[in-house]
């Protein structure tokens, strides 16, 4: 290849890189507006592996999760049941003192006197339906908050931490911040578990963890909000209580499917929110619509 080949390659490569930059600030700005609207403090992540765009505001900075923590702690819980130590059918016995008084429980209203689960069953409330009394079931299962934070560790996952109950969570609000995220962490960790990067999962609980989030039936009003129906979205979301008109935390994350089957890695964390909750879903939704809107036009 002779030395203007070489020359117009290199112009053209630096063209395109120019652009990707250029499309990218554009969507960062949007971004920016939509939260730059609000009284909150957003954290967003965006990756597109195949054009490895990363798009990031406050994507370092720690927010507290909620329920967001109850997708490491699943898997956490699939990987003890690939090394043989649970069993998705395992039998759990779920007692009438287990049911917690003032959480969101699905099963609490479905076994109000107490019932016998499998740990697939629990699993399922927890993932799909954010069931709080079955998030803290499982994690005694495991050994408590350390196992997931061990497992978190041993894979290399840094800026997640956990480290408080829901139960604990609910007695002491002061320990939601325990259980915290970048939204940079949380989409290393999407991306990771969603392609299986370092085997974190069999084959079989991969499949089992996606289809799973792919039913979730919370946060419909966030990033699913105001995208197409026929839009495939695998996510997981996280709801503080309101104290003195502030929401410390409205958050969700997961992996969007784009109809020419690529997929983004999508995190937004928003905390310290003086808006109603409907605004706050808002900003999540807002968010979600400008980053669909970027790769399907």
């Amino acid at each position: 290849m002779n030395t203007s080949k070489r020359a117009l390659i290199l112009i053209g490569l630096v063209v395109t890189i120019m652009q990707l930059h250029a499309q990218n600030d554009a969507l960062r700005e949007q971004i920016e507006s939509i939260t730059a609207k609000s009284n909150a403090r957003t954290g967003v992540a965006l990756y597109d592996p195949v054009k490895r765009d990363t798009v990031a505001l406050n994507g370092t900075s720690q927010f507290p999760m909620h329920s967001v923590m109850k997708f490491p702690v699943a898997l956490a819980v699939l990987s003890e049941i690939d090394k043989g130590n649970l069993s998705l059918k395992q039998r759990v016995t779920i007692t009438s003192e287990d049911l917690e008084p003032d959480t969101w429980s699905p099963i609490k209203a479905a076994y109000p006197d107490g019932t016998v689960l499998t740990i697939e069953q629990i699993l399922k409330y927890t993932v799909a339906d954010s069931d709080n009394i079955g998030c803290d079931i499982l994690l005694r299962l495991i050994g408590g908050t350390m196992s997931v934070q061990k497992f978190l560790d041993t894979h290399g996952f840094t800026g997640i931490s956990i480290g408080a109950t829901e139960q604990e969570m609910h007695d002491d609000p002061d320990k939601q911040y325990l259980n915290s995220s970048s939204p940079g962490a949380m989409n290393k960790l999407l991306s990771a578990a969603y392609t299986n990067t370092g085997a974190l999962l069999s084959r079989e609980s991969h499949e089992w963890i996606w289809k799973t989030l792919q039913e979730a039936t919370t946060g419909g009003t966030r990033i699913k909000g105001l995208l197409p129906k026929t839009a495939i979205v695998a996510h997981k979301t996280g709801t503080s209580g309101i104290t003195d008109g502030v929401i410390a935390a409205v958050n969700d994350v997961g992996v969007l499917i784009l109809p020419d089957g690529n997929v983004l890695y999508l995190s937004v964390f928003v905390a310290d929110s003086r808006e109603t909750p409907a605004e706050t879903e808002k900003i999540i939704a807002e968010i979600a619509k400008a980053v669909w809107d970027h790769y399907t036009q």
